[in-house]
């Protein structure tokens, strides 16, 4: 029996907290292997090893180009502002790849889109299956009821966006379930006298400290009850092989901007 060919994956943003736990889960796929992994210029681990067990020679570099070419699809945790420049190279070099950096604005989206005419992209908010899941219950309660909805998250000290990239797609899931804009009916901060809660509208709370990976809780209120929907992260690792598994799925895809939905094979909407 013929082998299958193994899929290379490219890690961008190598340095970094995902970065490093993907490039540390790669080993544990057998249909993977690592191509090689990048920094920003300047980064104090570039040049330095990867270590066991990947070989002496594959160190941490800083020029996408190479790197595109070697990979069948490349995992971006990194930044929107290495964006562009990220894009342009998987479209140079034909590469697939998975998008999991947060704090998008429309002009990435589009971006994203322009890229997803001649590349594979696969862009999330959050790699994780459960939060996927998690979404489309939000979507569906916030469809079945007319209750408050209010989000609140928990990320650790060091994150730089807020609300998270995941409150903000599930604040997303639930306006689609009620067929409404999220950016006319989000209240993302309350301070002072704010008079009474908005009806129709859906809240957000962002909380920062210690090392917490992501915690995620939708709240929606109704007159005497109240239904929870919550996630809560106990290791990056889980993001990292959700990536992989995204990553491995969308090697073989034709050109097209795909979710995880997609990866978990969920109906459409």
């Amino acid at each position: 029996m013929t082998m299958a060919k193994a899929i290379k994956i490219g890690v961008l943003g190598a340095g970094g907290r995902m970065g490093r736990a993907i490039i540390a889960a790669i080993p544990d796929d057998p249909r993977l292997v690592l191509a090689g992994a990048i920094e920003r210029a300047g980064h104090d681990s570039v040049g330095t090893p990867l270590g066991p067990p990947f070989p002496p020679s594959l160190t941490i570099c800083s020029n996408h180009g190479p790197l595109a070419i070697a990979s069948d699809v490349l995992v971006d945790f990194t930044a929107p502002d290495a964006l562009a420049a990220t894009l342009d190279a998987a479209c140079d070099g034909r590469a697939a790849i998975v998008i999991g950096t947060t704090g998008l604005e429309q002009r990435h989206h589009a971006m994203i889109d322009r890229a997803a005419r001649s590349i594979a992209v696969l862009q999330a908010a959050n790699t994780s299956l459960g939060v996927t899941l998690l979404a489309r219950l939000v979507e569906q309660a916030a469809r079945a009821l007319d209750w408050d909805i209010e989000i609140a998250e928990l990320h650790h000290r060091d994150k730089v966006d807020a609300p998270s990239g995941t409150a903000l797609a599930l604040g997303a899931a639930a306006a689609r379930g009620r067929g409404v804009d999220l950016v006319r009916v989000s209240d993302r901060g309350r301070d002072g006298i704010t008079g009474a809660r908005v009806p129709g509208h859906i809240g957000f709370a962002a909380l920062r400290g210690g090392s917490a990976p992501g915690d995620h809780l939708v709240m929606l209120c109704g007159d005497g009850e109240r239904i929870e929907l919550g996630h809560r992260v106990e290791s990056r690792e889980i993001f990292a092989r959700g990536a992989l598994r995204a990553a491995a799925w969308l090697a073989v895809k034709p050109a097209g901007r795909y979710t995880m939905d997609d990866v978990l094979g969920l109906p459409v909407r």
